[in-house]
């Protein structure tokens, strides 16, 4: 399958088409040095648990290592502090080679971690799309590009933790949902991030009464209507390659697929813009592996929880590629 990619990217580049990688990567909880309220306490810088300009340098350089591995046009973040920590990042990225000169962060609310996007391509608009008043929900980011002529938007997400049931991810789901539905369901469109929901969530919540408070309804599966493949639905993107590939996080030994790439049904037709077939994978890079478990970012677990200045982050990137025809 990756020789057919990489031969499909060749002749694509010959007949003067565009293909863009774009990628979702959860970075967790990359904050800045400033002194605000709206942090973990963990987070408060200079303090006993060491979140100092030494271990936010180590922070931002590994966390820029990977992002420029994986070279996207495009990349979704969650868990980004403050505006401050994206241009910090943005900085620490273009030291070690690789340039992105558009950014944007959904801040307009006062979250402790919030949805940005960092872009080699410039964008129509990006703007917060505000998912309900009050911390407990984060805002989405909905950014517009239109590359060779064709509109194309891509929405950030990062919903509710499995700390709450699922019918907070409902009440996000369906913001996003009603959203779509003003853009209008034929355009190209593309939902990613960190949704805290497996694709095929409907199935794994099930018996679990802390998250099924909904009578078995998802936002993911029911809400964004990815419950059935068919060309007339929104597809999450993990269909696409072997089951055991289909994960971006582990929990207590278990792999998990939280993130997600879901695409409208226009980008699964061969027509001005697609999705290439075959082309989703998460970034499973061996540095990031710590054993046989993802190697976060580490920190103690004492009475007094200490950075250790070593790690990365608990989720993997997820990545697909996508085809613009000139």
């Amino acid at each position: 399958m990756k020789i057919l990619i990489s031969l499909l990217l060749i002749l694509s580049t010959l007949l003067g088409d565009r293909v863009l990688k774009i990628a979702t990567y959860n970075v967790e909880n990359l904050f800045d040095l400033s002194n605000t309220k709206y942090r973990y306490k963990e987070y408060k810088p200079n303090t006993k648990s060491l979140w100092n300009k030494k271990n936010y340098k180590i922070k931002l350089k590994n966390i820029a290592k990977v992002i420029k591995d994986i070279n996207a046009d495009i990349i979704a973040l969650q868990e980004i502090g403050s505006l401050q920590a994206l241009k910090d990042l943005k900085l620490e990225i273009k030291k070690q080679g690789l340039y992105y000169k558009y950014l944007d962060i959904a801040d307009r609310k006062n979250t402790s971690i919030k949805v940005a996007i960092l872009s080699k391509v410039p964008f129509r608009y990006s703007k917060d799309l505000q998912v309900r008043a009050g911390y407990k929900y984060r805002n989405i980011l909905e950014t517009k590009f239109t590359i060779d002529s064709h509109d194309f938007y891509i929405f950030t997400n990062h919903w509710k933790a499995k700390s709450g049931p699922e019918s907070m991810r409902i009440i996000s789901a369906k913001k996003l949902r009603q959203r779509i539905l003003e853009i209008g369901e034929d355009k190209n469109i593309v939902l990613l991030g960190d949704f805290n929901s497996d694709y095929e969530e409907y199935i794994k919540f099930k018996r679990k009464r802390k998250h099924n408070d909904t009578y078995g309804k998802t936002g993911i599966n029911h809400v964004l209507k990815t419950l059935e493949i068919g060309n007339n639905n929104f597809y999450n993107l993990w269909y696409d390659t072997q089951e055991e590939n289909r994960y971006s996080y582990i929990f207590r030994g278990k792999k998990e697929a939280l993130d997600n790439i879901i695409v409208s049904p226009s980008l699964r037709n061969i027509k001005d813009v697609s999705y290439i077939n075959g082309s989703i994978h998460n970034f499973d890079e061996k540095y990031l592996f710590k054993k046989k478990n993802i190697y976060r970012w580490q920190i103690s677990r004492g009475k007094i929880k200490k950075h250790k200045g070593k790690g990365y982050s608990d989720h993997l990137p997820v990545i697909a590629q996508f085809l613009f025809k000139n």
